[in-house]
């Protein structure tokens, strides 16, 4: 078993290739089609079948590239852990169909948009996100993904979180933030961050003894103690949102407490923007 990273530039967000030898399997697609292109392309030249594209939750920047693959991996499978999640990529799709984009991001890429009457050359999410049958995904040729999703609504609805024993590897998907501010965005209210918080510490609760490489949605990979540098960083933006009298006065303090984090214009922003203009502080 092998895993490779691949890392987009839009918003920090990180695809996972595994292979061993005989197959692949790839975690998540990117948010931009021409960056899910490159991630085809990496995974065409390693000359092995692509059996399975895995879409950890809902978001569009782990999910956009599906048309991409659809159309190039005629014979791989796009799967999702559970009913819950495709449930949440149909209508995060409508959302930003419906202009649910924020100012800094794209709207939804036009392959994207869903298939109606309206619009019948759309794309078919009911029939073409099949759902996993157990939380286990079987490489051809051998290894497994361990699965888990039975985790409190969090920085989104739903979160698949991927274990290989082969590797003593952990991919948080967006459990997992590495020297990147979180998404809170998206009327991501306080109740959901702090169900975020008590599920990564029962993440190294569940993980600290394996101690495994720890491979975040966004950022580098990292070990097991991320989860409390992440407790922190919840710790502290509540505090600053708190008790910042304006947008400016939080988004300052977070970028001076955390210097060397990426997608302060991006993540950051329209976080302490959601946490102002929409959520009771």
């Amino acid at each position: 078993m092998h895993v490779e990273v691949f890392q987009g530039e839009f918003a920090s967000v990180n695809s996972y290739i595994f292979s061993n030898g005989q197959s692949v399997v790839v975690l998540d697609v990117q948010r931009l089609s021409a960056e899910a292109q490159k991630l085809a392309d990496r995974i065409r030249a390693i000359n092995l079948p692509l059996t399975h594209v895995l879409i950890s939750h809902g978001h569009t920047d782990h999910y956009t590239g599906m048309p991409v693959f659809r159309d190039q991996f005629p014979n791989a499978k796009i799967v999702v852990a559970n009913e819950d999640i495709k449930t949440d990529i149909k209508n995060y799709s409508l959302f930003m169909d419906q202009g649910g984009a924020t100012e800094d991001e794209p709207g939804l890429e036009v392959p994207l948009r869903p298939k109606t009457s309206e619009n019948p050359d759309g794309f078919d999410y009911e029939n073409t996100i099949q759902v996993l049958e157990n939380n286990q995904l079987l490489m051809d040729g051998g290894g497994t993904l361990e699965l888990t999703t039975d985790y409190k609504q969090n920085e989104a609805p739903n979160m698949t979180t991927v274990y290989v024993r082969e590797l003593n590897a952990l991919f948080l998907a967006d459990l997992g933030f590495n020297k990147v501010h979180h998404w809170q965005g998206d009327n991501i209210s306080w109740h959901d961050i702090a169900n975020w918080r008590e599920e990564l510490l029962n993440i190294k609760a569940r993980y600290k003894d394996l101690d495994p490489v720890v491979y975040p949605g966004h950022g580098d990979p990292c070990d097991i103690g991320i989860t409390d540098t992440m407790v922190a960083y919840i710790d502290n933006y509540k505090h600053i949102i708190t008790e910042a009298s304006s947008h400016e006065e939080a988004y300052n303090k977070m970028v001076s407490l955390y210097p060397d984090y990426t997608e302060a214009d991006f993540f950051l922003k329209n976080s302490i923007k959601n946490h102002f203009e929409n959520i009771n502080r």
